[in-house]
């Protein structure tokens, strides 16, 4: 890479031997950036298994946010960037024939929506999902076209009992209605997607790269210091605090490897895990903000959970199985325990949505410059029903949407409407997406 004290091009990369490292927006890219049309847009949708405790989440009236449920009470720092969107529904999720299960059909169908279903006793027919016709019409601007993250739980797989109903219960995105795309659990093999291995490397160098184990930003260092000497003294502070950030996310993950829960999923490379929920949250979220403030991705989908997940909680003191827990038949004390659950996985994504707002972009932030959906293809986990969805939609795409509200649509409304509306907004125009029927109303501003 050749630096002069031009304006930087957008896509500018530190490399290194097997490494990529994109740059943050820096204020000697701004005459490149005004050249184009408008800083990205980034789109990520964040599921959540088996359901949630709808008494907890639903807002009392329509218009602007007052006092939040119990449930989004931890979004309050960042209640003027949400939406809370009620009565979405995902028909093609409830059992009108046997075949993936409830579990199955909800997560897999979530944003790919069934078109048509086969005939009774076999499976569902997929379409292609809402993120993958994106990542089609726009992925091409970025290193990569989308990025799939979930937490994994392979201690825990008693309900995955072989790949095929892996692929409904722990797959949002789908390239055909034969082709998931598997969510990354590995913190290594995340970190490596973003900053590691590129395709230029050769099978010799990768293996010479992980035996030595030289840190990413090592490699690049070269590049850091022509790139350091070139561009003003506030861009070097904005180049400090991101490359210190990327160092920080290599300590933990190599801290998760020696310290966490060391996993054999059975495969050629075992990986570490951080022991405790929160931490292996807040790792991957991390990692994902990275992506999008280097525009490495603009697309992703992160599953916070298998569908059916037996996961427990015992960090919040809950020894018992979500999934077990969310068939609490009226049980009070499970019912407790379901809404704690729920609780905690509002926490950490009202954190991660505070990160995002915290990270300056140009005269904006990525939260702004983001539109993402926290949801579920279940609403009550103990009945398995899929309409009136947990739906929020955090962002504001380009401070295009008139945040700050609940709304409540007509009983029915696919949920497929708010994808093809989140579609439009990054400039992509299907015309349709799974069972989509049209757009959703009153989200802009205009």
């Amino acid at each position: 890479m050749i630096i002069t004290r031009k304006a930087l091009p957008r896509r500018t990369f530190l490399r290194g031997i097997g490494a990529a490292i994109g740059l943050p927006f820096l204020d000697a890219m701004t005459p490149a950036l005004s050249a184009a049309t408008k800083s990205p847009l980034r789109a990520a949708w964040f599921y959540v298994p088996n359901g949630v405790d709808m008494r907890h989440w639903t807002p009392e009236n329509d218009g602007p946010l007052g006092k939040l449920p119990r449930m989004l009470e931890p979004f309050e720092p960042v209640k003027k960037d949400i939406l809370l969107l009620s009565n979405l529904t995902a028909n093609w999720g409830r059992p009108l024939l046997v075949g993936a299960g409830d579990h199955g059909r909800a997560a897999a169908a979530y944003m790919t929506g069934v078109e048509v279903y086969r005939t009774a006793g076999a499976d569902l027919k997929l379409t292609t999902s809402a993120d993958q016709i994106a990542a089609k019409a726009i992925g091409g601007n970025t290193k990569l076209p989308s990025l799939e993250v979930g937490l994994e739980e392979a201690r825990q797989s008693g309900n995955c009992d072989n790949g095929y109903s892996c692929a409904y219960t722990y797959n949002l995105s789908w390239k055909t209605e034969s082709q998931p795309l598997p969510p990354i659990s590995d913190p290594r093999g995340l970190f490596e997607r973003l900053f590691g291995s590129d395709i230029a490397e050769s099978p010799a160098d990768h293996l010479r790269r992980l035996a030595m184990r030289r840190s990413i930003l090592d490699q690049v260092g070269d590049d850091t210091r022509r790139l350091q000497s070139n561009v003003g003294a506030v861009d070097r502070r904005k180049l400090d605090e991101y490359l210190t950030s990327v160092r920080e996310i290599e300590q933990q993950v190599q801290r998760a490897e020696k310290e966490g829960l060391t996993i054999d999923p059975g495969i050629e490379k075992p990986f570490g895990v951080p022991p405790e929920f929160n931490d292996y949250f807040g790792l991957m979220t991390d990692m994902m903000l990275i992506a999008f403030k280097a525009d490495l991705t603009r697309i992703a989908t992160f599953m916070m959970g298998r569908e059916g997940s037996t996961r427990s909680y015992r960090e919040i003191g809950i020894s018992d199985g979500h999934h077990p827990l969310t068939h609490h038949m009226g049980n009070r004390e499970m019912l407790e325990k379901v809404a704690n659950i729920n609780c905690y996985h509002a926490r950490l994504f009202a954190a991660f949505l505070q990160k995002l707002k915290e990270t300056k972009e140009g005269d904006s932030n990525l939260l702004d410059q983001s539109i993402i959906v926290y949801g579920s293809g279940l609403s009550d986990g103990n009945v398995h029903t899929h309409d009136q969805l947990p739906t929020l939609l955090a962002g504001r795409a380009g401070k295009r949407i008139d945040t700050g509200r609940h709304i409540t649509y007509q009983r029915e409304t696919p949920v497929a409407n708010l994808f093809a509306t989140m579609l439009e907004y990054l400039d992509v125009h299907p015309k349709h997406v799974g069972d989509s029927t049209g757009r959703l109303a009153g989200l802009s501003l205009s």
